[in-house]
């Protein structure tokens, strides 16, 4: 027993399944949160939920559904309040994810999870079965803020040796650093099934090493991470400022570089920027390939959401829809596919079609955070010096064609990126009547249409001002 939750051997081929310590506390968890979402949300997405493979090494519990679609709304909308539940529940169930159900999915790919094996001997590091999908190359969309991420992925993940280890990412939250981890898994895993695959956040890699030292299984603890083949370690800057787990962990990165391992990576900051971590491990991590993944921009946050409304069935999403959650939802590719996710699932639930009116009443909330408050002087300005004018000719009253299409474009923007009203922006282009600004707007929205090199203009601004 380990906690309360029975440990059990892993043979490849096999599955890990809950026993009743969990089905016990799942009984308890459902309960509770039929209570706290109401009946009637819980029976159209967490009734239908059930218990999947559990891994003791790293205390991952799996909750299966029918489909990649219930999957990534239950994870978007119930992911922390199912987390919470499972780690307030007294079982050892540290992380929950949420996935589709063996029975229904297609050709499934390799994820990394960890087994005790029997005591007899030191257990080397192995790889089982049951990643999700959408967690492979093929399901990661690329743009030009995340290609070298990518590339270097893939090249990490390939079978021939890549010419670069470690490869440090990093990034801001829910911009696909941990999608990628999972990629150079599973694509490693197809070409080398019996090499040894470690996979770990920086959180979970102390707390094992803080454990094997209390139990004075130090040893066995270096030999199953040196097995590996293939290190993978999420979230770096968590271990800022611990000087034991530092040093294992340099000793490992060199270790494993030294047998030609690959090593990859992740934190939410360049190496240089990492406070509190060993200048000996940012030595090692930079010396590899770092590579940024930048917030994604407008054209890689609507490649996002065209992928995802090809797959998303009924309701049917618009182009306005699209186009008003790609420029609303900036923060991070995650909120971008969860915001995404809750339009067509209350679609579902409540049978309306999805129109603009709808996506902005349901997402009133997220787009307020996520809103970047752009002011008319602001769009003034970056049009000015994009057509190589004087600022002051945004208020002039010059009617020339070298000054009045930048300003029709600047009063396009600023009724599409500013909450003013017409007669707003009509008395800050130099007092100028609400129809003047109606007439810009329909002006610059037709030249889109019909000029290849106004629509360029404008996208190159919104982005600017978008950044």
């Amino acid at each position: 027993m380990k906690d309360g939750v029975r440990v059990v051997a892993w043979q490849e081929g096999q599955t890990i399944q809950a026993d009743d310590a969990l089905e016990s506390a799942w009984a308890g968890i459902r309960a509770g949160l039929r209570r706290d979402v109401g009946a009637r949300m819980f029976d159209q997405w967490l009734k239908p939920v059930r218990l999947g493979d559990y891994c003791p090494e790293s205390q991952t519990l799996d909750l299966l559904v029918a489909s990649d679609f219930s999957a990534n709304f239950v994870s978007g909308q119930f992911g922390d309040r199912l987390r919470m539940a499972w780690r307030t529940a007294g079982v050892a169930v540290r992380e929950v994810r949420v996935r589709r159900a063996p029975d229904t999915a297609g050709p499934r790919l390799l994820e990394v999870v960890h087994v005790e094996k029997p005591a007899a001997a030191p257990a080397p590091v192995v790889a089982a079965s049951n990643f999700q999908p959408r967690h492979g190359f093929a399901d990661f969309v690329v743009g030009d803020t995340n290609r070298l991420a990518f590339s270097a992925a893939q090249a990490m993940g390939a079978q021939a040796q890549p010419r670069f280890t470690p490869l440090f990412i990093h990034g801001g939250t829910g911009q696909g650093k941990t999608h990628l981890l999972h990629a150079i898994a599973a694509d490693f895993s197809a070409h080398s099934p019996a090499a040894p695959v470690l996979y770990m956040s920086a959180e979970r890699f102390m707390m094992e090493f803080v454990n094997a030292m209390r139990a004075n299984e130090t040893m066995a603890f270096k030999a199953r991470l040196r097995a590996a083949r293939l290190l993978l370690i999420d979230d770096i800057q968590f271990i800022a400022g611990k000087g034991s787990t530092q040093e294992e962990f340099l000793h490992t990165v060199n270790d494993l570089i030294d047998t030609g391992a690959r090593i990859v990576v992740t934190a939410d900051r360049a190496p240089q920027l990492l406070d509190g971590i060993d200048a000996r491990i940012l030595s090692r991590l930079a010396g590899g390939l770092v590579a940024d993944i930048q917030p994604a921009a407008l054209d890689l946050r609507l490649a996002i959401l065209e992928a995802k409304r090809m797959v998303a069935g009924d309701p049917p999403v618009p182009d306005a829809v699209i186009d008003f959650l790609a420029r609303s939802i900036r923060s991070n590719v995650r909120e971008l596919e969860g915001a995404f996710n809750k339009l067509v699932a209350y679609g579902q639930l409540t049978g309306r079609a999805i129109d603009l009116d709808f996506a902005q009443q349901m997402l009133a909330d997220a787009v307020r955070a996520n809103a970047r408050r752009i002011t008319v002087d602001e769009i003034q300005k970056a049009c000015a010096a994009h057509y190589r004018i004087d600022p002051a000719e945004m208020r002039s009253k010059r009617r020339a064609r070298a000054v009045a299409r930048p300003r029709q474009v600047a009063m396009y923007l600023a009724k599409k990126m500013t909450p003013r009203s017409l007669p707003e922006i009509g008395r800050i282009f130099g007092g100028r009547d609400h129809s003047t600004v109606i007439h810009a707007v329909r002006t610059i929205e037709a030249l889109r249409e019909s000029n290849p090199e106004i629509d360029a203009d404008v996208r190159a601004l919104l982005r600017q001002l978008e950044g």
